[in-house]
């Protein structure tokens, strides 16, 4: 494929509209499928249902349906209670389902046998390449569920049930939209309220702040930081506003377009020395490269070190080692510096958790249908108390009461407003993001190499992506 230029980009105007009717929930190597394209199928696609108020997608009432859920953060069990819904509906389908962690190695064969799963959950380590699946056709437009009624409402669209930045982030080049997010994340660093409160301790707002406070957390014991070592990619989470709010927002554009030397930018390099610091003063968790998340998260609730960057999915994801008195909480990072051009509020949240239906799928329709349960509010509602996420479904959680990760998490985007940043470069070159970005960071913050080969590294990589014409290209707008 050659390359083309799409404009899909989704800058912080995006996501003004969301800020006042956002319901909340939570996302995220690459895996490129490259075999796909050619995929002949073994079985026929169910016949299509009689077409109804209560079946608008004409759901064929007796076809089986195959869902594939990630197992993670995030567990199954909200699928399934959807999945039942969906039984009572259509009493006369059988539904398989399954959980896995090993998306990509599970599913390749069958999308190259021609067979794949109606609906699948595509999140976690061993995802699929969600741009390269759509380059070659192999993901049904959603814009099908999206125009059809809500499950709670007949008269209004599914499509404007949805936070505005669900719609967008599933597009990729086009007005197709590929992707449907179903949690709503806020990534920043998390950290333990009562740790930081028992030790008379604030959360840093500055990057000075934040070594100060790591320097006298060195002095007890605990360490500043620590991170999923093992999948680097995690340390974007924080790093990537943090470039954001010290050289704004075209910065970060640049970098996300591929712009000859984006990534030596004064900011950028500003924002290296910085956590290369963290390394050089000690205040990494020891062994911490060693760690996938896990045992990072685990580390961390058990107080080994103040800080972890992570999505809004770690308050499920680590609820069996997390203390009940932990009070976890999530704080966009501190400011670089005064001269910031961003304020300290900015932060990464996105929609997350991404479902696709295979353009191949046997009963594609009922793949969407049991999307359109989820997105009621019932569903949307009962993820929320399942695992303590926010979900794409605006006002999903209004009235809840929440636990501390999820009620911080709602503090936060709304304390963002319009200073959100959905950096949209994981999706689009995920390789890119996982191995090149998160290879580098995580060999800085292990003190293997400095600022200025961390740069090199990256900006040698990015100027071989954006040369690279088999590889879609895609533009960050403001």
């Amino acid at each position: 494929m050659g390359s083309t230029s799409a404009t899909n980009g989704f800058g912080r105007r995006d996501l003004i509209r969301r800020a006042a009717a956002i319901g909340l929930a939570a996302v995220p190597a690459s895996g490129l499928l490259s075999a796909c394209a050619s995929g002949g199928s073994d079985g026929e696609k169910a016949e299509k249902g009689t077409r109804s108020a209560k079946n608008p997608l004409a759901v064929n009432e007796k076809a089986p349906l195959d869902v594939v859920i990630f197992d993670g953060g995030f567990g199954d069990q909200y699928a399934k209670d959807a999945e039942k819904v969906y039984a009572a509906a259509f009493p006369g389908a059988e539904i398989k389902h399954k959980a896995t962690q090993e998306i990509q190695p599970l599913l390749q064969p069958r999308f190259v046998a021609g067979n794949p799963p109606d609906l699948i959950d595509n999140s976690g380590a061993k995802l699929m390449d969600v741009a390269s699946l759509a380059a070659k056709g192999q993901l049904a437009d959603l814009n099908t569920l999206l125009d059809a009624p809500s499950y709670d409402d007949p008269s209004v669209k599914v499509r404007d049930t949805l936070v505005p930045s669900t719609i967008e982030v599933g597009k990729f080049g086009g007005e197709e939209v590929y992707t449907l997010n179903y949690a709503f994340t806020v990534y920043g660093l998390w950290h333990s309220k009562k740790l930081l409160e028992d030790n008379d301790w604030e959360y840093p707002r500055t990057w000075d702040a934040m070594m100060s406070l790591c320097a006298k957390a060195k002095k007890k014991g605990i360490a500043g930081w620590t991170y999923a070592g093992k999948h680097p990619y995690y340390i974007p989470f924080a790093f990537y506003p943090f470039i954001a709010k010290a050289g704004g927002m075209q910065v970060f554009a640049d970098i996300a377009n591929l712009e000859p030397n984006a990534w030596k930018h004064d900011a950028v390099k500003d924002a290296f020395e910085a956590y290369h610091e963290l390394a050089a003063k000690g205040y990494v968790l020891k062994g911490t490269p060693g760690l996938d998340h896990i045992q990072s998260q685990t580390e961390w609730t058990k107080g080994k070190a103040l800080f972890i960057p992570n999505g809004s999915w770690v308050e499920n994801e680590a609820k069996k080692t997390t203390p009940a008195d932990f009070a976890m909480t999530v704080a966009p990072p501190p400011s670089l510096g005064s001269s910031d051009a961003m304020p300290f509020e900015t932060v990464w949240a996105s929609p997350g958790e991404p479902f696709i239906v295979p353009e191949q799928a046997r009963n594609a329709a009922g793949g969407m249908e049991l999307l359109r349960i989820m997105l009621s509010r019932k569903s949307a509602q009962n993820f929320a108390k399942l695992v303590s996420s926010l979900t794409s479904v605006k006002g999903a959680v209004d009235g809840m009461d929440l636990p501390s990760g999820l009620a911080s998490a709602n503090a936060v985007l709304n304390a963002a407003g319009d200073n959100v940043l959905v950096p949209r470069i994981d999706e689009w070159y995920k390789e890119f993001h996982r191995e090149q970005v998160g290879g580098a960071l995580a060999e800085l913050m292990a003190g293997r190499i400095r600022p200025a080969e961390a740069i090199a590294r990256i900006q040698k990589d990015a100027d071989a992506l954006a040369k690279d014409d088999s590889v879609k290209k895609y533009e960050f707008t403001l």
